[in-house]
């Protein structure tokens, strides 16, 4: 007991201390949870052989992850993706596979070790790459789709290579035990066979097809007819931690049983999340099993950091780097072509290219296998160990140089040239996104006419196709805004998307235009501050109004009558802006509000004008009630 508590305080300090730091860095969670794990483990030795067998239990972490994505997914959604799937998927994973081939053959390795070498290092990090895209916001991005495509096609290449690999097994190499017997390579694998669950053991092809279909089955029928009744039987107690109970036994459940037919666990459990996508029970289960991945997933990162041999490592560290290197290059120079043959562009191109170089931790599953199997020497597999390993702790630096193409190509979409403007008005709309749709649409119904200008093509054209005309051109471009009739209106609006736009897009038509209303959308109340310098008239920020509506809901709904709530909202709403145009002056840029004790101090005194001032307003609504 003493010493699980000393290896569990070990870990759980390492991630703490780790983490964090890397995530204020800009590095992500990833790199801290891998450095933490080599601090730890092979550079002060806190951890040792129970490494491991942790690494097994935290294996779940990509089970759930992959379960809880399947939640995502409706089994429609999956299918819409089958060219993906089969195309971007099965095309990276067969092109990896024969170019690392080809160079194990180079290097004077027999074919079948060759291609044993090529199916394990052609696989990619679902964990890794996962998680990086879901902490950058990445996955609902045209690279992150195609990204998720490939490794959910790399996770069911798992099964049919499982079942390829010990058909490539090398002849066994008689030799002498210890104790005088003859070893003839056949003993640990039929221990294995011996000491392992499995419900297909020793049965013909045709009835393990069987069983797995019938297993495949089971899950999906079970989540159709079983989840919900189990759900209600549950609901039944009013008990929270049976819910967690639950949605853990499912995972694990599908888990083991995937695991006693030959398949992945995590396959598996991705099955059973697109089954009940559907489920009104969906929301509960992400929430209880989100905590367990997060834990899971850091804990299998740190066990592959403290798992590196440093000291085979440092036998000979440039061969390896140069071979981790190598792998990558090699991959990503098929994603590159891969991606490019089927129309990726800019930073999505590179996101898919970038994101899936590395190897992934079924490496480390098939490489178990394989040496068990007698297919790829116990030599050459230490050396492929430490190879995946280096490719995984390379992948999180591939995602910084991903983020600085990214700044750099900005959207990957080769820029049209913008619209002759034929037109003028008295009313400028920069930006015809959400917000400037609303502001255009009410100013054109009242019977004034407006020039439109936006910098995306496809918003353009639709609204086109809506009846509005607009202009393609980036509205920051002084030569484009005069052509707009700058000089002449009476209104700019400037409502782009991007904060540092607006700011600058006001800066200089103030400069310009010192008699110009100024219309300005604002993100938050920083910004307000940046636009109040800059020279804006009006700042709206995108949120307030709505905001501040479903505060006046609230109000009615305990309490207040309609013609109070709406005297609480307007008096907010007057107050707040009052009190912006006062903190305004006390802003200075550059500097965070935590430190500015002035701005903190008035901000206090009139949070508590406020309080006064809508207790005086309950007072006198009382006293005319009574």
């Amino acid at each position: 007991m003493d010493d699980f508590l000393y290896q569990a305080s070990i870990y759980l300090a390492a991630a703490v201390i780790a983490v964090p730091l890397s995530a204020r860095l800009g590095l992500g969670s990833v790199l801290g949870y891998l450095a933490a794990g080599i601090v730890i483990g092979p550079i002060f030795g806190l951890v040792g052989a129970e490494t491991e067998s942790l690494q097994h239990v935290a294996e779940f972490g990509v089970v759930m992850m992959l379960f809880l994505i399947g939640l995502e997914l409706e089994p429609r959604a999956l299918w819409d993706m089958r060219d993906r799937l089969l195309g971007l998927g099965g095309l990276q994973v067969l092109l990896s596979t024969a170019a690392i081939a080809a160079v194990a053959m180079y290097a004077n390795h027999p074919w079948s070790v060759a291609l044993a070498v090529g199916l394990t290092l052609s696989l990619s990090s679902t964990a890794i790459v996962l998680q990086t895209l879901s902490e950058k916001g990445l996955m609902q991005t045209n690279g992150g789709r195609a990204t998720f495509s490939v490794l959910l096609t790399q996770d069911i290449a798992v099964i049919p290579i499982l079942a390829l690999l010990p058909l490539l097994a090398l002849p066994a190499i008689p030799h002498l035990e210890s104790d005088g017997s003859i070893d003839r390579g056949t003993g640990a694998a039929h221990d294995a066979a011996h000491h392992s669950l499995s419900l297909v053991e020793g049965l013909p092809g045709w009835a393990v097809t069987l069983v797995t279909i019938g297993a495949v089955a089971f899950v999906i029928l079970a989540g159709i007819y079983l989840t919900r009744p189990l759900f209600r039987f549950i609901h039944a107690t009013r008990l929270r931690e049976m819910y967690t109970a639950l949605a853990l036994m499912i995972v694990v459940g599908i888990s083991f049983l995937m695991t006693l037919v030959g398949l992945s666990p995590a396959l598996g459990a991705f099955l059973a999340g697109v089954v009940l996508a559907s489920s009104e029970f969906r929301h509960e289960m992400e929430s209880d099993l989100e905590p367990f991945k997060g834990l899971f997933l850091g804990l299998f990162f740190i066990t592959v950091g403290a798992g590196i041999d440093v000291g085979y490592f440092f036998n000979d560290p440039l061969d390896l780097i140069g071979l981790a290197l190598l792998v990558i290059l090699a991959k990503g120079v098929i994603l590159y072509l891969v991606g490019r043959a089927f129309r990726l562009r800019g930073r999505d191109h590179w996101l898919f290219t970038l994101g899936l170089a590395q190897a992934g931790e079924f490496g480390f599953v098939l490489l178990a296998f394989s040496t068990q199997q007698n297919v790829i020497p116990p030599d050459l597999s230490q050396k492929l160990l430490m190879i995946i390993a280096l490719t995984m702790l390379i992948t999180p630096l591939l995602f910084i140089i991903y983020d600085q193409l990214s700044r750099r190509i900005g959207d990957g979409v080769p820029q049209a040239e913008p619209d002759e403007i034929d037109e003028k008005g008295p009313v400028i709309i920069a930006g015809i996104g959400r917000f400037g749709q609303i502001v255009n649409r009410l100013v054109r119904a009242s019977g004034f006419k407006t020039v439109v200008l936006d910098h995306d093509i496809e918003t353009i054209q639709l609204m086109r196709r809506f009846g509005v005309k607009g202009f393609l051109g980036d509205p920051t471009r002084p030569e484009l805004l005069r052509a707009a009739g700058i000089e002449k209106a009476a209104v700019l609006v400037a409502a782009m998307d991007d904060p540092k736009q607006v700011t600058r897009l006001v800066g200089y038509a103030r400069r310009q235009r010192p008699d110009l209303h100024i219309v300005a959308r604002a993100h938050d109340r920083t910004h307000v501050y940046e636009l109040y310098q800059a020279g804006a008239d009006d700042i709206v920020r995108e949120m307030f109004d709505g905001s501040l509506r479903a505060g006046r809901y609230v109000l009615e709904n305990i309490g207040l009558s309609e013609y109070e709530a709406a005297q609480a909202e307007q008096t907010f709403y007057h107050h707040d802006r009052s009190s912006v145009r006062d903190l305004a002056e006390l802003w200075i840029p550059g500097m965070p509000t935590a430190d500015n004790k002035k701005y903190i101090e008035r901000a206090q005194q009139l949070e508590k004008d406020l309080e006064t001032e809508l207790l005086e307003l309950a007072e006198k609504h009382a006293k005319k009630s009574a």
